[in-house]
């Protein structure tokens, strides 16, 4: 009975008040993307690791897949990067351990990586397009969690510096291509398998390691493989938990490279002393350190004044896994948000259905499977360094690579998180993850202008690299008419190189365009390499994500890249 009015009686329509306490019901909202096979649900990736040379991975890849879809190691992933790694120099008793903690989910990860071989794949199994299967196995993992790519990277890149020293290398080489992970803080005469980082950036020089002040004295003899002892500072010693270190010191005869152990061969502590823990924005499961080499043993790779060769064979590796991980971020976020959009709806039509979100969806879409396409096309030339057309496409196009795909993808992700909305800001999500990662490979292993005045290098130093290149890029000539004239313009861009350094940029991303289009122009999908021509190649085109011109099947193209779910 209601006081104020006697004789009113609640119609069988009015909300009880256990009702009204019942504020709303959850609709119109997507679900979790889990439970699902990752390799199986892209079908660009299926169709690239084929032409590239590595179908008979098919099946190994599909396993993988279906690990890497699981709830249990998506999981993983969110748990790595809610807890960073922390820093202990000492122990209870007052020992130096320089010890790292990391959460369990990220021995997990790297666990997963190392017993499945993405860090050691291409040296020890003989398998067809062994890159290109380890590509893609990199591809699939690194859509979890980007972070513990870092020594993984480190790790497989290792082995062309480490065998240019035999007696070390038949010491090293074992543990390093084992698919044991064994993250103990202990002698390496105590493990089956061990992980490398480098440390070569220091205060005052970052990129221009010549200008390095860290001093190294042989102990004994002088020479390759001899053992000296390393005094100075390292700016940013990267995956200081790892077993041991390439790192850059001066020598008497000039920059040279050395392996630095943690602890000595003697089982003592090597004076190789972390100050503090990176204060990162991203990559944040990773531990990045300041580290004091404090007369720090390490034996020498190679001779004296050839550090900086030695090494960039590792860093030509551990640049082409950026393109890797940039591509595999761009995936990530495609699934995201198709999977989101193919369930939200808005004005009474699904996301997917309304035609200004198709052109913005269509779009994101043909920028990741263009850099997947690219990294897959670099893993097959890597598996052919006997061809010298394959061998100089590699040196060159790598550098291209890793230029314009990891600088397309902090703009990339932002716009994805833009087609999810408020939530996709929200920190339970993965999108802002993501979004933290995607400047990190444009910034280390190189630069921007670092990897364009690479590609420079590689014209001068590397004859012929250039002309292979093109000859590469003419091999889509006359599949599509846009493409041809970008090509022509292009060519024409090295017509004059009186300023050279200061087109750089200009000649790399035209560059990068042609490759990315002479790529897909010889794939296996009309639309997608179509759509490419027309917004990447044509004259004022493409200023934002979704402004393609009429005439893009983009219907086709999202329904492409959709991830199957049900696969």
């Amino acid at each position: 009975m209601n006081p104020r009015n006697p004789s009113f009686q609640p119609s069988p329509e009015t909300p009880s008040a256990h009702t009204l306490a019942d504020t709303h019901t959850v609709e119109n909202q997507s679900y979790a993307l889990e439970d699902y096979n990752l390799y199986l649900a892209d079908v660009a990736l299926q169709e690239a690791v084929k032409r590239e040379g590595a179908a008979a991975s098919h099946m190994d890849l599909t396993a993988f897949g279906q690990l890497t879809g699981s709830a249990q190691v998506i999981q993983w992933g969110f748990q790595a990067n809610k807890v960073k790694p922390e820093f202990r120099s000492h122990d209870r008793f007052g020992r130096r351990v320089d010890l790292i903690e990391f959460h369990p989910a990220y021995h997990k990860l790297m666990e997963t990586a190392i017993v499945n071989g993405i860090h050691s794949i291409p040296w020890c199994d003989p398998r067809p397009g062994s890159n290109v299967y380890r590509a893609a196995l990199f591809y699939l993992q690194s859509q979890v969690e980007a972070g513990h790519g870092c020594p993984i990277t480190m790790t497989f890149a290792s082995i062309p510096t480490i065998r240019k020293q035999a007696s070390i290398a038949s010491v090293w080489e074992p543990l390093i291509t084992s698919r044991h992970y064994d993250p103990r803080n202990v002698p390496v005469a105590e493990k089956s398998g061990v992980t490398i980082g480098m440390a070569m950036t220091e205060k005052q020089g970052g990129s221009d390691v010549r200008a390095n002040t860290t001093r190294a004295y042989p102990v004994g003899q002088w020479g390759a493989g001899e053992i000296y002892e390393l005094v100075g500072h390292k700016y940013f010693v990267s995956a200081p938990m790892c077993d041991a270190f390439l790192v850059l010191a001066q020598a008497e005869g000039g920059i040279s490279c050395f392996l630095v152990p943690r602890w000595r061969p003697d089982g003592s502590k090597n004076p190789l002393q972390i100050q503090q823990l990176k204060n990162k924005m991203g990559n944040v499961s990773n531990a990045s350190s300041e580290t004091e080499l404090r007369g720090a043993m390490g034996w020498l790779i190679g001779d004296e004044g050839r550090g900086i060769a030695n090494i960039l064979e590792m860093v030509a590796l551990t640049r082409f896994d950026c393109m890797i991980g940039s591509s595999s971020g761009m995936r990530q976020a495609m699934a995201q948000i198709l999977h989101h959009c193919s369930q939200r709806k808005a004005f009474g039509k699904l996301l997917t259905d309304q035609p200004l979100m198709q052109n913005v969806l269509a779009d994101l879409a043909i920028e990741s499977e263009a850099a997947m396409a690219l990294t897959l096309r670099m893993a097959r030339a890597l598996d052919n360094p006997e061809d010298e057309h394959e061998k100089l496409v590699a040196r060159i196009g790598t550098a291209i690579g890793k230029y314009w795909i990891c600088k397309r993808t902090p703009g990339h992700a932002y716009e994805a998180m833009e087609c999810i909305g408020g939530s996709a800001v929200m920190e339970d999500s993965i999108m802002p993850r993501l979004y933290r990662e995607a400047p990190v490979n444009a910034i280390w292993e190189g630069s921007g202008n670092v990897q364009c005045l690479d590609m420079l290098r590689a014209m001068s130093r590397t004859p012929g690299s250039l002309e292979a290149l093109f000859a590469e890029i003419d091999e889509a000539k006359g599949l599509h008419p846009a493409f041809d004239r970008f090509v022509s313009t292009t060519k024409n861009l090295f017509a004059d190189l009186s300023d050279v350094e200061f087109q750089a940029r200009v000649l790399v991303e035209h560059l990068a365009l042609s490759l990315q289009a002479s790529v897909l122009l010889r794939a296996d999908n009309a639309a997608v390499a179509d759509a490419f021509c027309a917004t990447r190649l044509q004259s004022g085109s493409h200023h934002m994500y979704g402004t393609m011109p009429k005439g893009v099947d983009c219907q086709s193209i999202i329904q492409r890249a959709q991830p199957q779910v049900g696969v």
